[in-house]
Order: C-alpha cells, then sequence, then structure tokens
C-alpha cells in the first residue's frame, strides 16, 4: 500500500514548510512542497493527496492581517477544490501562520461560514512576539490529530496568536461543539503558560469533523527529542518528541481510510 501523501503549501513569507514535509516524511508519509500560485492554476493537484497542510511563516508578509492575504487567495481560488477536498476525507492542518489562515477563511468555523468573523487570533496580549516552550493539555475529542495525546510541551513563536471571539455566545457554540481541543496548561510547579492572552487557554480547535485542525504550536519543531531544549539529562535523546504523534496520527487515520 502507498503511503499517504502530504501536500504542504508554501508561497511568499512561509519559513516552516522544510520542517514540516520533514515532520510528516518521519511519520512515514510522503510529501511535496506546492507554491500556492501553482496550486490556485491547478487545483486538481489536490487530488493526489490526502493530506494539506498549511504551515507556519510571515504569509505576504503579515502586511494587512497574520493570514488574511493568503486567507482571501484560498478562499477565492481554491475555496471549491478544498470543499472537495474535505468532503472525500482529507485532512487539513494549519500551524501558527496557518491556524491564522484557516480561521480567515472560516474553514474551522460551523458550516465554513465566511460571512462575519466572531473569531480571530489578535495581537498577544503582551504587545511583543512571543518565542517560547509551553505545557499543553489535549481533549482530543473526534480530532484526529490529537489522538493518544494527554499533557505535552510544544515551542510557540508568534505575535498574534491570543484566541478571542466578538461575543460570549460565539465561544459558547464553538466549545459546545467540542472544537476547543488544545488548551495551554499548567507547568509541573502549578504555573499557568498562556504567553498571548488567549481566551480560556484555548491554543488550538478542530472543525466539528475533527478533520481541519489548526493550532498556534509548532508541533514540527518537537519531533525528535533533542529538539527541547531541556532534553540533556531528562529526556531519551534517541525518544520521539511529542509533536511526532500529530503526523503520525494523521497517517494512521488516511491509511485506515484507504486501507
Amino acid at each position: 500500500m502507498l503511503a499517504p501523501r502530504a501536500l504542504i503549501l508554501r508561497g511568499p513569507g512561509t519559513n516552516c514548510d522544510e520542517e514540516t514535509a520533514h515532520a510528516f516524511e518521519r511519520a512515514g508519509g510522503h510529501t511535496k512542497r506546492v507554491h500556492v500560485q501553482a496550486l490556485a492554476q491547478s487545483p486538481s493537484l489536490l487530488d493526489d493527496f490526502q493530506i494539506f497542510c498549511i504551515p507556519g511563516g510571515f504569509s505576504y508578509g503579515d502586511d494587512i492581517a497574520s493570514g488574511r492575504i493568503l486567507a482571501l487567495e484560498l478562499t477565492q481560488r481554491l475555496g471549491d477544490a478544498l470543499h472537495r477536498f474535505h468532503e472525500r476525507g482529507g485532512l487539513i492542518l494549519g500551524i501558527c501562520n496557518g491556524f491564522q489562515v484557516l480561521l480567515q477563511t472560516g474553514l474551522l468555523l460551523p458550516d465554513w461560514d465566511t460571512g462575519q468573523r466572531s473569531v480571530t487570533l489578535a495581537q498577544n496580549t503582551s504587545g511583543r512576539f512571543v518565542d517560547c516552550w509551553v505545557h499543553l493539555q489535549a481533549k482530543p475529542g473526534n480530532c484526529v490529530f490529537l489522538q493518544g495525546l494527554d499533557h505535552f510541551e510544544l515551542p510557540v513563536a508568534h505575535a498574534e496568536g491570543r484566541f478571542t471571539t466578538s461575543d460570549e455566545a460565539s465561544l459558547e457554540k464553538l466549545e459546545a461543539g467540542g472544537q476547543f481541543v488544545l488548551q495551554y496548561a499548567q507547568t509541573g510547579d502549578g504555573q499557568q503558560t498562556n504567553p498571548n492572552g488567549s481566551i480560556r487557554n484555548i491554543a488550538g480547535m478542530c472543525d466539528t469533523t475533527g478533520r481541519i485542525f489548526g493550532l498556534m504550536p509548532h508541533p514540527e519543531r518537537f519531533v525528535e527529542a533533542t529538539q527541547h531544549p531541556a532534553w540533556s539529562g531528562r529526556l531519551d535523546p534517541q525518544a520521539d518528541g511529542a509533536g511526532l504523534t500529530f503526523f503520525r496520527n494523521a497517517l494512521r487515520v488516511i491509511g485506515k481510510d484507504v486501507g
């Protein structure tokens, strides 16, 4: 059986596509990095893949707002193709800037609502770019990518990662739908880690099917134990990093679907 294939989107300003491709390949998949213009010209390229990933970076320099321009491009030029991709069982992952893009497109919202957006990722409450490791708590529900994960660590690096909603009703609707599957958590000594001030410590969310997932932390930056700054004397250098589970989960689900 052929290994599942992941399309890693790249474009002006993206800078995590190679690391993300490496993570999928280390998990046992095949990848191809495809420029957004090439995909827009030939949307049928998606037919050869089972996973679509928008990696981190600063797409189009985040000149208007983080992820806004790339989101507009995807919505206007690839909206129908992404709908078909999802409907046939494809998985969609957005990491950091990719999460920002997914929210801007409406792909993570119920019924793919692209009208008035009630959810966004705003500037960090500190007003500064943050680059650190955080503790996370997974509540997987039906989220494909988080199965088997509980409490773990990943790095973050962003200036606009504060999850917020325009009203309490929108927040309650998403929570009732089981979409808040990843939160910033406490350290071993009881200190809360929330690097951006996200409401309810939200670090990531999935759509109602569990097959579209966006998160601010970077799982592709922790696929090997030695990528952790405190690995020496604390972690087995031969062990896998927690982030590798995200990619293995995706490949496992696709393998079951096509097996």
